[in-house]
């Protein structure tokens, strides 16, 4: 059958103006790093992202090596966007980024105007589409001026290749000499991409403060710590878990006795909230205007549905939030 979306799709979804721009984000972004590449299962990636779509999430961020393979997201949702999605092209804030390894040979990564125009130009391809309209950098490089990575930004919005630029990774001192190219240049940046949880609050140290500052949304990512902010791990851990897996991003070492006690514990906060531990790590990261949006993964339809209900309560009390920080501050993640 052919999709059309729900009609009441933009009722279910509060949306942040990002920054100081014109564009406003769902407070739920949806992230195709994992579960959305060749190795996936088609059918299920085309019934997330309409859930998505059907739910108010209008961003989907991607980048040029997420998979697996790499490329294979984009491919995928290229392949969406192409049937399903291709009425409501307009509606749809679609990201991609560019920094990391892709392909052999001196231009294949990093932040050098070749890798970064290129890399948007095979992104275009996969995806099928004419620009997109939020392009990233997607980590610093300390080897290339950052004048020139900038220039590499700008260079895109002026050839129509993207609307906006934003930045990923990127400490404070270092944002606070990106932005300050990026204006100068006349090609504001408008989003900040950081890793930031309850477990992980570097950000809170003087990144947010930037932000704020210059004018930049941010775009929390890792809103679970890998998985940690959810109940599997409250008690043993399970077989089919990211902790298990030997090559994962996740170590068991993260996992520490003080760790999970303070997870029981942050479970218990959130039991009185009524809400689960993720869904409250994901409102949590809502308290501060100067994060427009958190980006969540989802590997099922169901997973999406229990990020979403995040938003039936993003409201804390002082007292919730001094007892969330008094609980994470001795276990944070480096």
């Amino acid at each position: 059958m052919e999709y059309s979306a729900d009609q009441s799709r933009y009722d279910k979804m509060i949306y942040r103006r990002s920054g100081n721009s014109g564009l406003l984000l769902p407070a739920i972004s949806l992230g195709l790093w994992h579960n959305f590449g060749s190795v996936d299962i088609f059918d299920n990636i085309l019934k997330m992202l309409t859930h998505a779509f059907d739910n108010g999430i209008t961003h989907f961020d991607l980048a040029n090596n997420y998979g697996p393979e790499a490329g294979s997201a984009e491919i995928n949702f290229g392949r969406v966007l192409s049937k399903e999605f291709k009425p409501y092209r307009d509606e749809m804030i679609i990201s991609t980024k560019a920094d990391y390894y892709v392909w052999p040979g001196p231009y294949g990564e990093w932040g050098s105007k070749k890798y970064l125009v290129s890399s948007l130009d095979q992104s275009l391809l996969r995806m099928g589409l004419d620009y997109v309209d939020i392009f990233y950098s997607h980590r610093p490089d300390d080897k290339t001026p950052l004048e020139e990575t900038m220039g590499a930004l700008d260079l895109v919005v002026r050839q129509g290749k993207a609307l906006y630029v934003g930045i990923s990774n990127y400490s404070a001192e270092q944002t606070q000499k990106a932005a300050a190219i990026l204006n100068d240049l006349g090609t504001p940046c408008i989003i900040h991409q950081p890793r930031y949880s309850i477990l992980n609050c570097w950000v809170e140290k003087d990144l947010r403060d930037v932000m704020g500052k210059r004018g930049i949304g941010g775009l929390a990512f890792s809103p679970l710590a890998q998985g940690l902010l959810t109940n599997r791990y409250l008690k043993e851990i399970p077989a089919d878990s990211r902790i298990s897996k030997e090559h994962g991003f996740l170590k068991k070492e993260s996992l520490t006795a003080d760790r999970q006690n303070a997870l029981r514990q942050l479970n218990e906060v959130a039991a009185n909230r009524g809400q689960s531990l993720a869904q409250m790590s994901i409102a949590w990261l809502l308290k501060d205007p100067r994060i427009t949006s958190v980006l969540v993964g989802a590997s099922s339809v169901a997973q999406l549905s229990d990020s979403l209900k995040s938003l039936k309560n993003i409201e804390f009390s002082n007292e919730e939030l001094k007892l969330i920080d008094k609980i994470s501050a001795p276990v944070m993640m480096v």
